[in-house]
């Protein structure tokens, strides 16, 4: 019988351990009007949509009759996007957007993070906001939404941007700890309430080619836009749902001309996926970064910037 009361008082210590852990990495909630001072400056505008007060920026002459909209990755936000949409608003209409589960704008009514419901999402927010043709372009899991979107209703998508996009089957290389947690389901009671910075920090740092570049400003928002009411759940809720390469025989249909930039310090996505996806899509540049990581329009914006500029006037 010692063997049993050694695995009783081993249940005892991991249970008390796991108590500790919560109780030291403990972070409640935060709410949408404590976030927003931060968060929320000019120009940042909330829109009513589907059930959500959706956290968009909406800049530049609204006379430009193809606006460039931006969709950022998972666990991310358009802050992402704050270098790009600077640079081009003086001349371009530039939408940038939290995704339903994501940012400011939180979890969806509906609980439905499918592709099909970010691509429909995508479409009702440009009715909404009387836009009919774009160039969409979209970083991680917004450059999936991005690419389906433009097969779903090719007449509303002009030009397409895909930033180390989602797509195929995944060869990650180096998930980042965070996610690790998400796709857990044993964990989700405690990972639901509890958010070391620490590991945010972490995470930040392994999706970009040069750590170094990653500021406090920068794990600050990551951190605290994570928190959001609902957010976490929501990012359990998507790693359910999500069918990674599980459409990509679609990215053949993909008709529009294509800019696809890569970080070649990817360590999510494999670069080769770059490749890929300009051997499938027929009219289709590839631009790749030697130093740069996963998010390279936020690591490097002044020096992505050109490449994008140079396919937005062609």
């Amino acid at each position: 019988m010692n063997w049993l009361k050694r695995l009783w008082w081993a249940g005892v210590l991991f249970g008390l351990a796991l108590a500790f852990t919560v109780w030291a990495a403990w972070e409640p909630d935060r709410q949408l009007g404590s976030l927003m001072a931060r968060w929320a400056p000019e120009p940042s505008t909330f829109l009513e949509l589907d059930g959500m007060q959706v956290h968009i920026r909406d800049t530049g002459p609204r006379t430009d009759p193809m606006p460039l909209v931006l969709l950022h990755g998972m666990s991310s936000s358009l802050h992402t996007y704050e270098g790009w949409q600077t640079a081009l608003q003086g001349e371009r209409r530039v939408i940038s957007v939290d995704l339903p589960g994501f940012g400011l704008t939180g979890p969806s009514p509906q609980g439905d993070y499918r592709i099909d419901a970010y691509t429909r999402f995508v479409l009702r927010l440009l009715d909404t906001l009387g836009v009919k043709q774009v160039v969409l372009a979209g970083n991680a899991l917004g450059g999936e939404i991005a690419w389906q979107t433009a097969v779903l209703a090719p007449d509303r998508v002009r030009k397409l941007v895909l930033i180390d996009a989602d797509g195929y089957q995944p060869s990650v290389l180096s998930m980042p700890i965070a996610f690790q947690i998400a796709s857990m389901r044993g964990l989700r009671w405690v990972s639901e309430r509890i958010l070391p910075k620490a590991m945010v920090a972490s995470s930040v740092r392994n999706v970009f080619g040069d750590p170094d570049k990653v500021t406090q400003d920068k794990i600050d928002r990551y951190f605290e836009l994570n928190l959001r009411v609902g957010n976490r759940r929501a990012l359990f809720q998507r790693m359910d749902q999500a069918q990674f390469g599980g459409n990509s025989t679609l990215i053949r249909r993909v008709q529009q001309p294509t800019l696809v930039i890569w970080g070649e310090r990817d360590e999510m996505i494999s670069p080769e996926h770059g490749t890929l996806f300009c051997q499938d899509i027929q009219r289709c540049r590839l631009v790749t970064y030697p130093t740069l990581g996963h998010l390279p329009q936020e690591e490097d914006p002044e020096g992505t910037l050109p490449d994008l500029v140079s396919f937005l006037a062609n």
